[in-house]
């Protein structure tokens, strides 16, 4: 199966762009990563031919699949950047990936939610077997449109299975979170202290952004009629400006430590499929 895709630059860094629940090709984020000297790959992960028509048990196979395309294209260094629930796929793929040295995950999840549409089933797979996840709430947001699902998904995240967090201490990725205070799509503030609860990572955050940083060289979102994400277009602008340094400096590499994930509780010999030794 061939997916569709955007490859833009040629450095020896290769990052996999991960656009939200739209599963949009993102080429301008694309670009924009390769005019500051990395290879960026971004690909349509569902809704395309012979792939799930929605976000539901998506196997996390179909961004290994991207890695190995940065691979062939000569990427060395392998890294992911996920928004929102590109995030949340970003985060789940490095517990289970070990080529994957760096992780920036934008307005992030700290759990595995349901799939859309398909409130029994995961929104993710890893050989075969769906990753435990969270329930959605049964009272669906009833305001708007334009509709918040920031307080829908704070029940969910008052309800969810110890099971459904993101592993996230298993990786021995670089970590990067990038969230707002102001996020009205879902608590992503909230999430990134839970993840940074697990592991060190590297946590950026702006009080009055919201759900779409702005990363320097990016133009401001068009305005939604049907969500709101929360911010303004100068805090989403602040956020992505403030993250920027630590972002690039993630994904090259340059001056990173990844973490020893035994001082999280995990024996080394639990780690024979996880990730490699640093």
């Amino acid at each position: 199966m061939t997916m569709e895709s955007h490859l833009a630059g040629a450095g020896e860094v290769g990052v996999l762009v991960l656009a939200g629940s739209s599963g949009r090709i993102d080429s301008a984020r694309c670009d924009l990563l390769a005019a500051h000297g990395l290879t960026a790959l971004s690909i349509r992960w569902f809704g395309g031919a012979g792939q799930s028509p929605g976000i539901r048990e998506i196997p996390l196979e179909t961004f290994v699949a991207g890695l190995d395309m940065l691979a062939e294209a000569g990427a060395r260094r392998l890294t992911v950047l996920g928004l929102s629930k590109g995030a949340e796929a970003a985060l789940s793929l490095a517990c289970v990936e070990p080529r994957v040295e760096a992780v920036v995950a934008l307005s992030p999840s700290s759990v595995v939610w349901a799939g859309f549409g398909a409130p029994g089933r995961s929104s993710w797979t890893w050989r075969g077997r769906p990753l435990p996840f969270a329930p959605y709430p049964p009272d669906w947001p009833a305001g708007g449109p334009p509709t918040s699902f920031r307080a829908f998904y704070e029940r969910g995240l008052a309800l969810a299975p110890a099971e459904s967090a993101i592993p996230l201490e298993r990786s021995r990725a670089d970590v990067v979170l990038v969230a707002g205070g102001d996020d009205q799509m879902w608590p992503s503030l909230t999430f990134a202290h839970a993840l940074a609860a697990r592991r060190d990572v590297r946590l950026i955050s702006h009080p009055r952004a919201g759900h779409r940083p702005r990363l320097p060289g990016e133009p401001a979102p068009a305005p939604s009629s049907s969500y709101v994400y929360g911010g303004a277009p100068h805090a989403d602008a602040e956020l992505g400006e403030k993250a920027w340094p630590e972002i690039l400096r993630a994904l090259r590499g340059r001056g990173t430590s990844r973490p020893d994930i035994s001082r999280a509780g995990i024996p080394r010999a639990d780690m024979k499929k996880g990730p490699r030794e640093a």
